[in-house]
């Protein structure tokens, strides 16, 4: 939707472009949160059947090579690549159609990666990566970060394998 909205304060046919693709997104979060209050997956499948033809004609047209589409192109041709992937929450119980739960994933990153200036060397970017990660899926996991970070480094000395974050 966000891509949409910018696309949409664009010029001409961009911006015709991206009204167009945000009314078909307001039409399927107003169905999404329709199945949220009724949980009716075969009504939501139904609704979206439409909401899915008429996105993809309009990325299908936008991905055309032409003038007028070189500022939404790759965008269209990018949505198009993974069409099924975008419509997994209509099928999958407990995919939502947003990325907010992701971003909120990251957010703890960000604001670290932002406030300590990052690291001085690739390694020391990677061990920060990998300390974040195991931070983030631990307190998911609802687990004690200290006791798994323990469990790796008592692994690591005895020469066993590193327990799994599955």
């Amino acid at each position: 939707m966000r891509d949409f909205i910018a696309h949409s304060e664009g010029l001409a046919a961009q911006k015709e472009f991206g009204a167009a693709g945000l009314r078909v997104t307001e039409r399927l979060f107003a169905a999404w949160g329709e199945f949220r209050r009724d949980a009716d997956r075969n009504r939501l499948l139904e609704r979206l059947g439409p909401l899915k033809q008429e996105l993809r004609a309009l990325l299908e047209e936008a991905a055309r090579k032409s003038t007028k589409t070189r500022y939404h192109r790759p965008f269209a041709k990018n949505l198009l690549k993974r069409w099924p992937a975008l419509w997994t929450f209509a099928s999958v119980p407990g995919v939502e159609p947003t990325n907010n739960h992701a971003e909120r994933g990251l957010r703890g990153a960000v604001i670290y990666r932002k406030l300590s200036l990052g690291s001085q060397s690739d390694r020391g970017e990677r061990t920060i990566e990998r300390l974040l990660s195991a931070s983030v899926t631990c307190r998911l996991q609802r687990r004690s970060l200290f006791t798994y970070l323990a469990d790796v480094l008592t692994a690591k000395a005895r020469g066993d394998p590193i327990p799994l974050l599955t």
